[in-house]
């Protein structure tokens, strides 16, 4: 007969739940504190777990790593509170075999149980905890190193992905600053038939002017002042892969129409050089501006922009996951512990609210950097406000109500007034305009705002 061990310090949420356990064929036994459960452990053979989260003396992550040291080969599934998900989810990451929310349902949980106790061990990975064979992951979209997310915004994103991918189409990736346009690029160019070749990224909006064509195409010794060697180009360098364009909208007219007649012919000519080359390369570009305003100003070609948009995959802002905060901001703890050498197990209640609430102007970056930041701050298990960046925790001094730049005519005067608002704090600013500080920092420049 199998043999549970269930540790909850809730006694009469326990004795229904061991009695029910029991009526459905289990052998039952249940303790109410952490170390009851060692004691129980040592002096007995147990087949399955039920830990809660949160215990007197501890919690179940404490028993968890007790369990590991101890080199007990004991499955355990962690039994949590809505609000304590992604603490959980750490738990995966750390040896737990999955972790059902209370309140229980009697038939998710018997199928949790049946599910631990006749999968054979998986492989543990001591990054991302165990390795999935056949069955979806616990966390609900976690890919090795990277969170999809499972909100519908994450599901439609990544369903793009999946259909794109495989073919030779030009792909524009749209989407703020910060929510991984690169990352998104990388995961077209690893699905396609290019993945064996190489992925080139280029950062145009940090190329000057008179350099981007020997960026993109090389230069042969000599071809200006400084060149001193031969140089090849990005193209020569993605050849037969993918070459990503980030912020393709920041090229300047002129390179535009070199890039339009590189794409066209598929054949470039190093600066400086008679002799031309031909090119295998599928173009991925990203932006975080509207280059249909762009073509109206008549900043960017048309021509151009068709060409490079044969398909367009847009990437959501965090505020528009809600789902998916948590799991991405589990991984974010997961990366800091990792680089920081530290072990935060998680985030308090209160720290889930500020994260709810926030809108994140910086998307996943900003996210990954507060984290980062109070990761190093913190030093109970887990992370309380005090340790979160200011912008996250104080409240937004009063500003024009729904700050939108989407009018050219009015977007210097909005400036103005949340820079004045803001007391000349452009990260506040920012926030108050609904944008990330690079795009504010591009506005400030366009329109000679010091």
């Amino acid at each position: 007969m199998t043999s549970i061990l269930i540790l909850e310090d809730d006694i009469t949420f326990s004795l229904m739940l061991k009695t029910w356990l029991g009526k459905t064929g289990f052998e039952v036994s249940a303790v109410s504190s952490v170390s009851d459960a060692q004691s129980r452990i040592e002096a007995a053979s147990f087949d399955l777990i039920l830990s809660d989260l949160r215990l007197p003396d501890g919690d179940g992550i404490d028993l968890l790593k007790w369990i590991k040291e101890n080199h007990f080969a004991i499955p355990l599934i962690m039994m949590t509170s809505y609000a304590e998900v992604q603490t959980a989810v750490q738990a995966i990451k750390l040896g737990a075999s999955d972790y059902i929310a209370k309140p229980l349902n009697p038939e998710d949980l018997l199928g949790k149980i049946r599910d631990v106790i006749h999968t054979e061990a998986e492989p543990f990975d001591p990054v991302f905890g165990p390795v999935c064979l056949g069955r979806p992951e616990p966390s609900g979209g976690m890919r090795g190193s990277y969170v999809e997310g499972q909100s519908q915004a994450a599901r439609l994103l990544y369903e793009h992905v999946r259909l794109v991918a495989p073919t030779d189409m030009s792909v524009l990736v749209t989407g703020s600053s910060g929510t991984g346009k690169e990352y998104i690029a990388r995961r077209i160019h690893e699905q396609s038939s290019r993945r064996k070749a190489p992925f080139v990224a280029v950062d145009c909006g940090a190329i000057p002017k008179d350099l981007a064509a020997s960026e993109f195409f090389g230069h042969v010794k000599g071809a200006f002042t400084g060149a001193i060697d031969h140089k090849e180009g990005a193209f020569v360098a993605a050849q037969g892969g993918t070459i990503f364009l980030d912020e393709i909208g920041n090229l300047s007219y002129e390179v535009q129409v070199q890039l339009l007649r590189a794409l066209q012919e598929r054949r470039i000519k190093p600066v400086g050089s008679n002799r031309e080359v031909a090119i295998n390369v599928r173009l991925i570009s990203a932006t975080n501006e509207n280059l249909r305003i762009a073509i109206d100003k008549g900043d960017f070609r048309e021509d151009l922009y068709h060409r490079i948009n044969e398909f367009t995959v847009r990437i959501p802002d965090l505020k528009e996951r809600q789902e998916d905060l948590l799991l991405f901001a589990n991984h974010f703890l997961d990366q800091a512990n990792m680089e920081l050498q530290k072990d935060i197990v998680g985030f308090d209640k209160d720290v889930i609210r500020v994260f709810q609430s926030y809108s994140w102007p910086g998307n996943l970056r900003q996210m990954r950097n507060a984290i980062k930041y109070a990761t190093l701050l913190a030093t109970g298990r887990y992370i309380t406000r005090n340790e979160l960046p200011e912008e996250l925790t104080v409240s937004p001094v009063s500003a024009p109500a729904n700050i939108q730049l989407k009018n050219e005519l009015h977007e210097c005067e909005m400036i103005k007034r949340a820079l004045q608002e803001a007391g000349n704090n452009k990260t506040r600013a920012a926030q108050l305009l609904g944008i990330d500080r690079k795009t504010l920092y591009n506005k400030l420049k366009a329109y000679g705002i010091a």
